[in-house]
């Protein structure tokens, strides 16, 4: 099916939270600033929203995240000074982050949870699809997720989530999809949502994870929704409203995920994607893992 609706550019990452799972590193550092091997998880967030052609990035923040604005900035003297050592390697690595796309930042004020956080980009997106990307979901670029869901917004309309099957026992964890088969492997019709819903009561274990394609409809839903579970705005609540009547904002469907993801929102995950992505690098893998089998077997 060639596609029916313009592709669209821009990005909307939510990195306004406090990190507290991760205090004391928190109480200084934004946790999106924390590295992954050898670059802060942010990045590879955006690296990963400019590889599906997204070339407008909109940050919405809050206080005490300066650091953000700065890492995808010049740094002069730093440039300066590696360029005077004809470091060119440090300098290609120091300026890659402020080249990778155009970047805007609104503070979100009150935390009020991802729907208010999306509502936050409301001015800067105006009426044309985005995506949501959450910086605790680390995608593996080998297996392109947003890329795929980009084109089917661009062919279908409406919004698209990202879905992972999971566990019975861990959907209350959450957002919960109903869904029903469509002809294209691996792309369902999103039917219902629920927001970490008790596990007798979830309507699949189609989780959603932290990608999405939003129509522009969901700003007037998200500006009349109540506060739900948390006492947030959910963006779940929103998209239930979307799924529920498609005269609203059109149809909305899932990519089911089946590739590397790595969370680092919890700091066992985080130190796992840590190992994980380090053994992958060709420059760092190999001395690495075999560090890793002699402390496994030797001291553990």
């Amino acid at each position: 099916m060639s596609e029916s609706h313009p592709r669209i550019s821009k990005a909307v990452i939510p990195a306004a939270g406090l990190g507290t799972r991760f205090l004391p590193a928190t109480k200084a550092t934004p946790k999106e600033m924390l590295p992954v091997v050898d670059k802060p998880a942010i990045q590879y967030v955006v690296e990963e929203a400019v590889g599906a052609g997204l070339s407008d990035v909109l940050m919405v923040t809050g206080r005490n995240k300066r650091p953000l604005e700065d890492h995808f900035d010049r740094n002069y003297e730093l440039e300066e000074a590696l360029s005077r050592k004809g470091d060119a390697g440090r300098l290609a690595k120091v300026q890659e982050s402020s080249d990778l796309a155009t970047m805007h930042y609104v503070r979100q004020g009150d935390p009020k949870g991802l729907g208010h956080a999306v509502l936050c980009a409301a001015p800067h997106v105006g009426e044309q699809p985005f995506a949501v990307l959450l910086g605790d979901d680390l995608i593996d670029p080998r297996d392109p997720l947003l890329s795929r869901m980009v084109d089917v917004q661009a062919r279908e309309g409406g919004s698209v989530v990202a879905l992972m099957e999971v566990e019975p026992s861990q959907v209350h964890l959450y957002g919960c999809a109903a869904v029903q088969a469509t002809g294209e492997d691996g792309v369902v019709r999103v039917t219902g949502l629920v927001e970490k819903p008790d596990p007798a009561e979830a309507p699949s274990n189609y989780a959603i994870i932290g990608r999405y394609v939003l129509d522009p409809a969901v700003f007037e839903i998200l500006r009349k929704t109540e506060p739900g579970r948390g006492g947030e705005i959910q963006l779940t609540d929103a998209l239930q409203m979307l799924a529920a009547d498609e005269r609203i904002g059109g149809p909305v469907h899932g990519v089911v995920f089946k590739g590397r993801r790595y969370d680092t929102g919890d700091r066992g995950d985080y130190l796992r994607a840590i190992v994980r992505l380090a053994c992958e690098r060709e420059d760092l893998g190999p001395d690495f893992r075999a560090w890793l089998r002699r402390y496994v077997t030797e001291e553990m």
